[in-house]
Protein backbone atom coordinates (compact mmCIF):
# COMPACT_ATOMS: atom_id res chain seq x y z
CA UNK A 1 0.00 0.00 0.00
CA UNK A 2 2.73 2.45 0.97
CA UNK A 3 4.84 1.31 -2.27
CA UNK A 4 1.89 1.86 -4.15
CA UNK A 5 1.07 5.34 -2.99
CA UNK A 6 5.00 6.12 -3.41
CA UNK A 7 4.48 5.38 -7.01
CA UNK A 8 1.34 7.23 -7.52
CA UNK A 9 3.34 10.34 -6.04
CA UNK A 10 6.22 9.85 -8.01
CA UNK A 11 3.90 9.58 -10.98
CA UNK A 12 2.07 12.67 -10.70
CA UNK A 13 5.16 14.51 -10.28
CA UNK A 14 6.33 13.41 -12.94
CA UNK A 15 2.79 14.59 -14.88
CA UNK A 16 2.64 17.58 -13.21
CA UNK A 17 6.59 18.52 -13.84
CA UNK A 18 5.79 17.74 -17.73
CA UNK A 19 2.91 20.51 -17.71
CA UNK A 20 4.36 22.77 -16.10
CA UNK A 21 7.80 22.71 -18.52
CA UNK A 22 5.14 22.79 -21.83
CA UNK A 23 3.45 26.01 -20.05
CA UNK A 24 7.05 27.46 -19.22
CA UNK A 25 8.10 26.86 -22.63
CA UNK A 26 4.65 27.97 -24.59
CA UNK A 27 5.42 31.23 -22.93
CA UNK A 28 9.60 31.26 -22.82
CA UNK A 29 9.61 30.64 -26.82
CA UNK A 30 7.64 33.12 -28.05
CA UNK A 31 9.49 35.74 -26.20
CA UNK A 32 12.92 34.04 -28.00
CA UNK A 33 11.76 34.27 -30.78
CA UNK A 34 11.10 38.08 -30.63
CA UNK A 35 14.73 38.15 -29.06
CA UNK A 36 16.38 36.18 -32.10
CA UNK A 37 13.80 37.76 -34.41
CA UNK A 38 15.44 41.51 -33.58
CA UNK A 39 19.25 40.06 -34.07
CA UNK A 40 18.48 38.85 -37.44
CA UNK A 41 17.08 40.19 -40.89
CA UNK A 42 13.69 40.33 -42.47
CA UNK A 43 14.40 37.58 -44.92
CA UNK A 44 15.43 34.83 -42.49
CA UNK A 45 12.10 36.01 -40.59
CA UNK A 46 9.86 35.21 -44.06
CA UNK A 47 11.88 31.95 -45.10
CA UNK A 48 11.57 30.41 -41.40
CA UNK A 49 8.57 32.25 -39.48
CA UNK A 50 9.66 30.73 -36.26
CA UNK A 51 13.56 31.95 -35.13
CA UNK A 52 15.26 30.94 -31.91
CA UNK A 53 18.68 31.02 -33.17
CA UNK A 54 19.76 33.31 -36.14
CA UNK A 55 21.50 32.45 -39.07
CA UNK A 56 22.54 35.37 -40.23
CA UNK A 57 23.24 38.05 -36.76
CA UNK A 58 22.63 41.43 -37.61
CA UNK A 59 21.77 44.46 -34.87
CA UNK A 60 20.73 46.68 -38.40
CA UNK A 61 17.94 47.01 -36.07
CA UNK A 62 18.87 48.26 -32.93
CA UNK A 63 21.27 50.73 -34.97
CA UNK A 64 18.26 52.22 -36.85
CA UNK A 65 16.34 52.54 -33.34
CA UNK A 66 19.03 54.24 -31.43
CA UNK A 67 20.15 56.09 -34.61
CA UNK A 68 19.29 59.32 -33.26
CA UNK A 69 19.21 61.08 -29.91
CA UNK A 70 15.37 61.54 -29.58
CA UNK A 71 15.36 57.74 -28.22
CA UNK A 72 17.36 58.43 -25.38
CA UNK A 73 15.14 61.99 -24.32
CA UNK A 74 12.10 59.33 -24.85
CA UNK A 75 13.85 56.92 -22.74
CA UNK A 76 14.69 59.71 -19.59
CA UNK A 77 11.08 61.18 -20.01
CA UNK A 78 9.63 57.54 -18.90
CA UNK A 79 12.16 56.34 -16.34
CA UNK A 80 11.54 60.27 -14.60
CA UNK A 81 7.51 59.58 -15.23
CA UNK A 82 7.41 56.12 -14.30
CA UNK A 83 9.79 56.99 -11.05
CA UNK A 84 7.87 60.06 -9.86
CA UNK A 85 4.87 58.65 -10.54
CA UNK A 86 5.22 55.25 -8.51
CA UNK A 87 6.13 57.36 -5.84
CA UNK A 88 3.69 59.37 -6.02
CA UNK A 89 0.81 56.54 -6.64
CA UNK A 90 2.09 54.40 -3.96
CA UNK A 91 2.03 57.66 -1.74
CA UNK A 92 -1.69 58.32 -1.87
CA UNK A 93 -3.05 54.86 -2.28
CA UNK A 94 -1.09 53.14 0.63
CA UNK A 95 -2.52 56.16 3.05
CA UNK A 96 -6.31 56.17 1.59
CA UNK A 97 -5.76 52.34 1.98
CA UNK A 98 -4.81 52.67 5.60
CA UNK A 99 -7.49 55.05 6.24
CA UNK A 100 -9.84 52.62 5.06
CA UNK A 101 -8.30 49.78 7.02
CA UNK A 102 -8.92 51.73 9.92
CA UNK A 103 -12.43 50.48 11.78
CA UNK A 104 -12.65 53.50 14.05
CA UNK A 105 -13.45 55.47 10.47
CA UNK A 106 -16.42 56.87 10.17
CA UNK A 107 -17.98 56.36 6.42
CA UNK A 108 -15.74 53.89 5.51
CA UNK A 109 -17.99 52.13 4.23
CA UNK A 110 -19.80 54.68 1.96
CA UNK A 111 -16.06 55.74 0.78
CA UNK A 112 -15.40 51.98 0.20
CA UNK A 113 -18.63 51.85 -2.09
CA UNK A 114 -17.73 54.61 -4.07
CA UNK A 115 -14.29 53.13 -4.63
CA UNK A 116 -15.68 50.23 -5.60
CA UNK A 117 -18.39 52.00 -8.26
CA UNK A 118 -15.34 53.69 -10.10
CA UNK A 119 -14.24 49.90 -11.10
CA UNK A 120 -17.37 49.74 -12.93
CA UNK A 121 -18.58 52.99 -13.93
CA UNK A 122 -16.29 55.17 -15.21
CA UNK A 123 -16.25 58.82 -17.05
CA UNK A 124 -14.90 57.81 -20.44
CA UNK A 125 -12.26 59.03 -22.11
CA UNK A 126 -13.79 62.57 -23.64
CA UNK A 127 -14.70 63.54 -20.26
CA UNK A 128 -11.23 62.49 -18.85
CA UNK A 129 -9.94 64.97 -21.47
CA UNK A 130 -12.18 67.89 -21.33
CA UNK A 131 -10.96 67.53 -17.25
CA UNK A 132 -7.53 67.34 -17.88
CA UNK A 133 -7.58 70.51 -20.15
CA UNK A 134 -9.86 72.32 -18.25
CA UNK A 135 -7.05 71.84 -15.49
CA UNK A 136 -4.61 72.83 -17.60
CA UNK A 137 -2.90 69.50 -17.80
CA UNK A 138 -2.36 69.47 -21.67
CA UNK A 139 1.18 69.42 -22.91
CA UNK A 140 2.64 69.12 -19.34
CA UNK A 141 4.20 65.53 -17.51
CA UNK A 142 1.69 65.84 -14.99
CA UNK A 143 -1.66 64.90 -17.64
CA UNK A 144 0.84 61.23 -17.52
CA UNK A 145 0.94 60.90 -13.54
CA UNK A 146 -2.85 62.93 -12.19
CA UNK A 147 -5.05 61.00 -14.23
CA UNK A 148 -3.41 57.67 -13.77
CA UNK A 149 -2.30 58.01 -9.90
CA UNK A 150 -4.51 56.31 -8.27
CA UNK A 151 -6.23 52.85 -8.83
CA UNK A 152 -9.17 51.12 -6.96
CA UNK A 153 -8.03 47.89 -7.49
CA UNK A 154 -4.34 48.65 -6.09
CA UNK A 155 -5.74 50.68 -3.53
CA UNK A 156 -8.35 47.67 -2.27
CA UNK A 157 -4.85 44.97 -2.40
CA UNK A 158 -3.11 47.19 -0.21
CA UNK A 159 -6.18 48.05 2.41
CA UNK A 160 -6.78 43.92 2.61
CA UNK A 161 -3.09 43.75 3.65
CA UNK A 162 -3.26 46.41 6.12
CA UNK A 163 -6.32 45.34 7.87
CA UNK A 164 -3.90 41.91 8.43
CA UNK A 165 -1.66 43.77 10.77
CA UNK A 166 -2.10 43.22 14.26
CA UNK A 167 -4.20 46.41 16.41
CA UNK A 168 -1.70 45.43 19.26
CA UNK A 169 1.15 46.61 17.23
CA UNK A 170 -0.16 50.21 16.56
CA UNK A 171 -1.68 50.43 20.31
CA UNK A 172 1.56 49.95 21.67
CA UNK A 173 3.01 52.42 19.01
CA UNK A 174 0.04 55.45 20.66
CA UNK A 175 1.72 54.21 24.42
CA UNK A 176 4.73 55.26 23.66
CA UNK A 177 3.21 58.05 22.43
CA UNK A 178 3.29 57.94 18.35
CA UNK A 179 0.46 59.65 16.31
CA UNK A 180 -1.17 58.63 13.70
CA UNK A 181 1.20 59.57 10.62
CA UNK A 182 4.23 58.10 13.06
CA UNK A 183 2.33 54.22 13.02
CA UNK A 184 1.92 55.03 9.25
CA UNK A 185 5.52 55.05 8.29
CA UNK A 186 7.10 54.05 11.03
CA UNK A 187 5.30 50.53 11.55
CA UNK A 188 2.82 49.71 8.82
CA UNK A 189 4.68 50.38 5.77
CA UNK A 190 7.95 48.46 6.92
CA UNK A 191 5.87 45.05 7.46
CA UNK A 192 4.27 46.35 4.30
CA UNK A 193 7.17 45.56 2.10
CA UNK A 194 5.92 42.36 0.70
CA UNK A 195 2.18 44.35 -0.97
CA UNK A 196 4.32 47.53 -1.57
CA UNK A 197 6.66 45.91 -3.92
CA UNK A 198 3.88 44.34 -5.90
CA UNK A 199 2.00 47.10 -6.41
CA UNK A 200 4.60 49.34 -6.99
CA UNK A 201 5.65 46.95 -9.75
CA UNK A 202 1.77 47.19 -10.92
CA UNK A 203 2.03 50.82 -11.05
CA UNK A 204 5.45 51.00 -12.31
CA UNK A 205 4.34 49.02 -15.07
CA UNK A 206 1.50 51.02 -15.73
CA UNK A 207 3.53 54.42 -16.19
CA UNK A 208 5.98 52.56 -18.14
CA UNK A 209 3.55 51.54 -20.94
CA UNK A 210 1.82 54.91 -21.13
CA UNK A 211 0.89 55.40 -24.73
CA UNK A 212 -2.44 56.32 -25.12
CA UNK A 213 -2.21 59.39 -22.03
CA UNK A 214 1.17 60.58 -24.06
CA UNK A 215 -1.08 60.75 -27.34
CA UNK A 216 -4.26 62.98 -26.18
CA UNK A 217 -2.16 65.28 -23.73
CA UNK A 218 0.96 66.03 -25.48
CA UNK A 219 1.36 67.98 -28.46
CA UNK A 220 5.07 68.06 -28.48
CA UNK A 221 7.21 65.30 -29.71
CA UNK A 222 10.08 66.08 -27.54
CA UNK A 223 8.04 65.24 -24.66
CA UNK A 224 6.56 62.16 -26.04
CA UNK A 225 7.73 58.89 -23.62
CA UNK A 226 9.14 55.72 -25.15
CA UNK A 227 6.47 54.30 -25.87
CA UNK A 228 5.34 56.90 -28.59
CA UNK A 229 8.46 57.44 -29.97
CA UNK A 230 8.92 53.47 -30.72
CA UNK A 231 5.42 53.49 -32.32
CA UNK A 232 6.45 56.27 -34.84
CA UNK A 233 10.03 53.99 -35.33
CA UNK A 234 7.72 51.28 -36.29
CA UNK A 235 5.79 53.28 -38.49
CA UNK A 236 8.80 54.50 -40.49
CA UNK A 237 9.88 50.63 -40.52
CA UNK A 238 6.50 49.68 -42.20
CA UNK A 239 7.09 51.79 -44.96
CA UNK A 240 3.96 53.89 -44.45
CA UNK A 241 6.29 56.62 -44.74
CA UNK A 242 8.90 55.86 -47.70
CA UNK A 243 10.92 58.98 -47.84
CA UNK A 244 11.12 59.14 -44.06
CA UNK A 245 13.95 58.20 -41.85
CA UNK A 246 15.66 59.01 -38.57
CA UNK A 247 18.56 61.03 -38.98
CA UNK A 248 18.71 59.99 -42.42
CA UNK A 249 19.08 56.56 -41.47
CA UNK A 250 17.59 53.83 -44.06
CA UNK A 251 15.21 52.04 -42.08
CA UNK A 252 16.07 48.48 -41.95
CA UNK A 253 13.41 45.50 -42.86
CA UNK A 254 10.26 46.19 -40.98
CA UNK A 255 9.89 43.24 -38.63
CA UNK A 256 13.10 42.81 -37.28
CA UNK A 257 12.52 46.51 -36.44
CA UNK A 258 9.33 45.70 -34.68
CA UNK A 259 10.85 43.48 -32.90
CA UNK A 260 13.63 44.80 -31.69
CA UNK A 261 10.90 47.68 -30.06
CA UNK A 262 9.46 45.40 -28.55
CA UNK A 263 12.59 43.75 -26.53
CA UNK A 264 13.45 47.82 -25.84
CA UNK A 265 10.50 48.61 -24.49
CA UNK A 266 10.28 45.20 -22.60
CA UNK A 267 14.27 44.98 -21.07
CA UNK A 268 13.50 47.53 -18.60
CA UNK A 269 10.81 46.13 -16.68
CA UNK A 270 12.49 42.73 -17.12
CA UNK A 271 15.89 44.20 -15.19
CA UNK A 272 13.40 45.38 -12.09
CA UNK A 273 11.36 42.36 -11.49
CA UNK A 274 13.91 40.18 -10.42
CA UNK A 275 14.76 42.38 -7.14
CA UNK A 276 10.65 42.06 -6.27
CA UNK A 277 10.16 38.82 -7.40
CA UNK A 278 10.58 37.27 -3.76
CA UNK A 279 7.94 39.57 -2.51
CA UNK A 280 5.51 40.05 -5.17
CA UNK A 281 3.91 36.56 -5.04
CA UNK A 282 3.05 36.66 -1.20
CA UNK A 283 1.88 40.29 -1.38
CA UNK A 284 -0.16 39.64 -4.23
CA UNK A 285 -2.13 36.77 -2.62
CA UNK A 286 -2.69 38.34 0.77
CA UNK A 287 -3.45 41.46 -0.43
CA UNK A 288 -6.01 39.81 -2.41
CA UNK A 289 -7.52 37.15 -0.50
CA UNK A 290 -7.37 38.36 3.17
CA UNK A 291 -9.52 40.59 4.91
Amino acid sequence: MVQDRTLGSRLFGVVNFTLLAIVALATVLPFLHVVAGSFTTSAEIAAHKFVLIPKVWSIEAYRFIFSTNTIFRAIAVSIGVTAIGTLFSMLISSMMAYGLARKDLDGRRVIMFLVVFTMLFQGGLIPTFLVVKEIGLVDKYAALVLPLAISAFNMIILRNFFQNIPEGLEESAKIDGCNDIGIFFRIVLPLSMPVIATVSLFYAVTYWNTYLSAILYLNDSKMWPIQVLLRQIVVLASGFDAGASLDGEVPPPDQAVKMAVIVVSTLPILIVYPFLQKHFAKGALVGSIKG
